[in-house]
């Protein structure tokens, strides 16, 4: 009787052929149990159709003047300083609002109490740091965040950048940096058993050199990380599944291109391809071992969507995207059908990060033009 390993370690001993097969068939068997129970009675109705409010929690500034909040979700787990049904929030921008010097996570009550869940040094990566929307809680309640920094705010100094994660009392315990990692800007996150995986949008392959001129090398980056109970996470693999997203710099964004990721209920992976104003499909994400080329597979394009940023799946399997260009969050369904889009009144260039409110009853979305966060519901 074949029996699948769930030891890292022993898994990592084995050889590399047979590695990839036994993670494959674990993940698929961790994974899909997870998701497909949660599909049952998906598409039923629209996610936004029934959020009738919009509700102010509080502010995102921090005691140390950092704006720009990006990166938002919700935690799973209390843990450390972790609290159940919190919500952490990245911020991109320094006190001088200098894009890509921002440093710190705050935190959120659901009431709107701030706090500083983390303050991380300039120092932790070798270019700095300036956190973006790539925000995950893992096992264990330890956090990742991306950073892509600048050294003055201008898109002219901006770094390659990496992953940071942090424990449940917000210090950093380990770095992610080089190989495909390239100005990681938003990112997902799914675990089952002993294993979580990061999905990672990148932005700054040949963004830099080229200016505002259009480049199509923005990527999905796929990472595997042993989470074992009391262990900081270890990668296990890094592999490129996507490629052909357009990027460009730009003045008053920094950076245009990927943005927000979320893995659907059949293991596709839906990316907001910002530059090109539409939703992409990277099917089989979890196990594809070839990346699919020019952008994935366009789902969605035009319509009400409108320069999406922010990404997240609605309880009901469709696709939420906040707009950069008129502040609306549109539900787009996983074949490509548009519904009518939630206004918040954020306005232009007021939204990114989006996270489902816990017990599916609203969505926080972070206003950055007033440096608050808000519930819908």
């Amino acid at each position: 009787m074949f029996k699948l390993a769930t030891d890292p370690a022993a898994i990592s001993a084995t050889s590399p052929d047979r590695r990839r097969g036994v993670l494959a068939a674990l993940l698929a068997v961790l994974v899909c149990a997870a998701l497909i129970p949660a599909s049952a009675g998906a598409f039923d109705r629209p996610f936004v159709g029934q959020l009738k409010a919009i509700t102010q929690i509080g502010s995102t500034e921090p005691a140390n003047g950092d704006v720009n909040p990006y990166g938002i979700v919700t935690v799973p787990t209390s843990t450390g300083s972790l609290m159940r049904n919190d919500i952490l929030i990245s911020n991109f921008n320094d006190h001088e609002n200098l894009q890509g010097t921002g440093t710190t996570i705050v935190q959120l009550t659901p009431k709107g109490s701030l706090s500083v869940f983390a303050t991380i040094p300039q120092s932790t990566l070798p270019t700095g740091v300036g956190l973006t929307t790539a925000l995950a809680i893992l096992p264990g309640g330890f956090v990742v965040v991306g950073s892509l920094p600048t050294e003055n705010g201008n898109s002219s100094t901006a770094k390659a950048g990496g992953l940071i994660i942090l424990n449940s009392t917000g210090h950093v315990v380990k770095t992610i940096t080089g190989g495909p990692i390239n100005g990681p800007w938003d990112m997902t996150a799914v675990s089952a058993g002993p294993f979580s995986t990061l999905f990672v949008t990148n932005v700054l392959n040949g963004t830099v050199a080229s200016g505002e001129t259009p480049t199509d090398g923005g990527t999905v980056v796929r990472i595997v990380l042993a989470t074992l109970p009391g262990q900081t996470p270890q990668v296990i693999s890094e592999k490129v599944i996507a490629t052909g997203f357009p990027e460009q710099t730009s003045e008053a964004a920094l950076v245009v291109g990927p943005t927000g990721v979320g893995l659907g209920f059949e293991g596709t992976l839906f990316v907001a391809d910002t530059q090109a104003n539409r939703i992409a499909a990277v099917p089989n994400a979890l196990f594809r071992n070839a990346p699919i080329a020019n952008g994935g597979i366009t789902v969605a394009k035009g319509g009400f969507l409108n320069n999406p940023l922010g990404l997240t799946i609605a309880p009901n399997g469709d696709v939420l995207t906040a707009n950069a260009n008129d502040g609306n969050i549109v539900e787009t369904t996983p074949f490509g059908a548009e519904f009518q889009p939630l206004e918040t009144e954020a306005g232009e260039g007021g939204l990114f990060g989006l996270a489902i409110a816990p017990n599916e009853r609203g969505l926080y979305f972070v206003d950055d033009a007033n440096n608050t966060l808000q519930l819908a519901h």
